[in-house]
């Protein structure tokens, strides 16, 4: 049971310092009660690796979509 206690406390402050990330330092302000929090979140996020998204040129997306709208089952 301790077990259990000990880890949703854990997911909790993970969930409040995302909450806190998105709501402040992601926008560009200061967190106003602890900015060194923002700071600390600020500097985990930019550490974090970002996956760039490709997009394909317009004729590619034409044909994807073709072929996606004959691919789907019949209902």
């Amino acid at each position: 049971m301790l077990v259990v206690v000990v880890v949703m406390l854990v997911i909790v402050v993970l969930a409040a310092l995302v909450v806190a990330y998105a709501a402040y330092p992601h926008r560009g302000e200061e967190l106003p009660a602890a900015p060194w929090l923002g700071d600390a979140v600020a500097k985990a996020a930019d550490a974090v690796p970002v996956l760039e998204v490709e997009y394909a040129p317009e004729d590619d997306r034409e044909e994807a979509d073709q072929h996606r709208e004959g691919s789907r089952p019949a209902l």
